[in-house]
């Protein structure tokens, strides 16, 4: 993929949870980023959450979400079978809340942690900072 003007190439590809406007990930992708939205996908939208899993890891992408209670046990237990489980960016709805009015900040907190220089050594389980 071609990385955005003067920028590291990027590798992660992202899937926004149902939670999130597609709006972010229009702006991503407009940016040169690979970014899916669950909520502008007829496919995806109302996917039990171990679906939304497997279907990530199969395309190699990172689930973004605040579902932390549910997400996080079930990529554990997809693991621990054995399963394909897609990594994880973890986001905190305090200090990203929801909302139309809050839509630019999380696109810049994308934009940054998908650029940022230690990409390669990342783990499964990342917190959006």
């Amino acid at each position: 993929m071609a990385s955005p003007a003067g920028s590291p190439l990027v590798t992660e590809q992202l899937l926004l949870d149902e939670h999130y406007s597609p709006v972010i990930a229009k702006t991503l992708r407009e940016r040169g980023f690979d970014v899916r939205a669950v909520s502008a996908d007829a496919d995806l939208r109302g996917q039990p959450d171990a679906r939304l899993i497997a279907l990530a890891a199969a395309d190699d992408r990172r689930i973004v979400t605040e579902n932390v209670k549910d997400f996080v046990p079930l990529t554990e237990i997809a693991r621990a079978d054995g399963q394909g489980a897609a990594r994880l960016l973890l986001v905190s709805p305090r200090r990203f809340p929801r909302g139309n009015e809050r839509i630019g900040l999380m696109i810049i907190a994308l934009e940054t942690w998908l650029l940022h220089p230690t990409a390669p050594s990342r783990t499964d389980q990342e917190w959006l900072a």
